[in-house]
């Protein structure tokens, strides 16, 4: 899969090098890129058609656009950037393949070529998208902009949306009574003699026994090429004072206890493994951290205290603290969430809360698998509706807002079109909206 879309670009080249496009005098556009973009849009969007590939060189020819215009205005990305963004992406493609030799035996090149395969494409794609937002950084929406765009909208075409909420959380995870956090390091400790005294498998190992689900089925592997901001610092700390192959002492991290086992190391990037056990809590501890949250729930009933300061105050959940303890959609950090796509336990509280209302304290199993202890807050819900202005007016204002910047990029276009050279391959030139781009060579 890999192969084919994210490095095919490299390997195209070679075999089909016709330039279809060229904007400005250095800017080309080669057959071979268009399908190969053509190729990613088809496996990552099934809708996609061959009928869309007109459409799609015109949005590679504006990107080019973008980045002539960039280099008129000194409008630059720093090779830092670059190369923070490639980090950002092998990580996620590491995380989609589960090891770097998965990654590199299916790309046929090693993680190095990769990056340097994807380094151009990525400076251009980051200069175009800082261009076009220094273009449009200056383009709002009023109010009365936002109403008039509603009103414009055939009522029988408005969206329909699902219902909504707003939820916040306050989160402690029981402490752990001494005995039996002893009791973890002590089975760390066996393990790691087991390891490094008797010669068993450090996979072996962390496949039977480790508590880090995620890593326990491919032996304890943590995805191939980390940096140290990868991790907390105890683990970082300990992780890259190891020389290949070597195991680490017991760490302790708000996680549990880790042994490390340093793989292979370039630099500040590190291939590891490691064993998590994760000390038990006792029903006492689940007890005592229940009456903590109730007592919590007594002074924000009372309005002793707001629900962000209790968030800030009381919460373990230090990421939460960022968000004021409300709920967020992983991908978008929206916090106003469809109803449909709560997690199941806290979809069950819908019918038992109205907005303003605090749950009565419950354990629940997060997303690691642990067990901890919550107060589930509702601030809002919507039930399913016709989109309007009072209930959906962000969603609307985002629409016209891009609306707007559509057709101040088309003015813009426009008005920058004719100080370019443009050609384009006698095949695509009645493409539809192809006319608009014309083909002149400016004096």
């Amino acid at each position: 899969m890999l192969g084919s879309t994210l490095l095919g670009t490299a390997q195209n080249k070679v075999a089909a090098d016709k330039i279809i496009a060229a904007v400005g005098k250095s800017r080309i556009i080669l057959s071979s890129e268009l399908e190969t973009e053509v190729m990613r849009q088809k496996q990552e969007h099934p809708e996609f058609t061959d009928s869309m590939r007109c459409a799609l060189l015109q949005q590679m020819m504006m990107r080019k656009l973008l980045i002539e215009q960039a280099e008129r205005d000194s409008v630059m990305v720093s090779p830092e950037e670059v190369d923070a963004n490639l980090e950002n992406r092998m990580r996620y493609y590491l995380r989609l393949y589960g090891s770097k030799e998965r990654l590199e035996q299916d790309a046929g090149k090693t993680i190095y070529q990769i990056k340097e395969d994807f380094r151009e494409p990525i400076a251009e794609q980051m200069i175009a998208e800082k261009m076009q937002g220094s273009l449009m950084n200056n383009v709002k929406v009023t109010p009365a902009e936002v109403r008039s765009f509603y009103d414009k909208q055939p009522k029988d075409s408005l969206p329909y949306f699902p219902a909504t909420v707003e939820m916040g959380q306050i989160v402690i995870d029981p402490a752990v009574s001494p005995e039996l956090d002893a009791y973890a390091r002590q089975k760390l400790e066996d393990i790691r003699n087991q390891i490094v005294k008797d010669g068993k498998s450090f996979e072996t190992m962390a496949g039977l026994y480790s508590d880090d689900n995620s890593g326990r089925d491919n032996g304890g592997d943590l995805g191939g090429s980390s940096r140290r901001a990868d991790f907390v610092p105890e683990f970082a700390a300990a992780a890259f004072r190891l020389q290949n192959g070597e195991i680490s002492p017991i760490v302790k991290t708000r996680f549990g206890y880790h042994i490390i086992q340093m793989v292979s190391r370039q630099g500040e990037e590190a291939h590891l493994r490691h064993i998590l056990i994760r000390p038990e809590r006792s029903s006492a501890d689940y007890k005592t951290a229940l009456n903590k949250l109730d007592s919590v729930r007594a002074l924000l009933i009372a309005g002793t205290i707001k629900f962000p300061e209790a968030v800030a105050k009381y919460s373990t959940d230090e990421s939460a603290k960022m968000s004021g303890g409300m709920v967020q959609d992983a991908s978008t950090g929206a916090t106003r969430l469809e109803v449909d796509k709560l997690e199941p336990a806290m979809a069950l509280m819908i019918d038992s809360l109205t907005p303003g209302m605090y749950s009565q304290p419950q354990i629940f199993t997060k997303e690691s698998g642990d067990r901890s202890t919550r107060i589930v807050f509702m601030r809002s819900r919507t039930e399913p509706h016709k989109a309007n202005l009072v209930d959906d007016y962000a969603q609307i204002q985002g629409v016209a807002l891009m609306q707007k910047k559509q057709e101040e990029m088309e003015t813009w276009f426009q008005k920058k079109l004719p100080s370019y050279y443009i050609r384009i391959a006698p095949e695509f030139r009645s493409c539809p909206g192809m006319a608009a781009w014309g083909q002149k060579s400016p004096q």
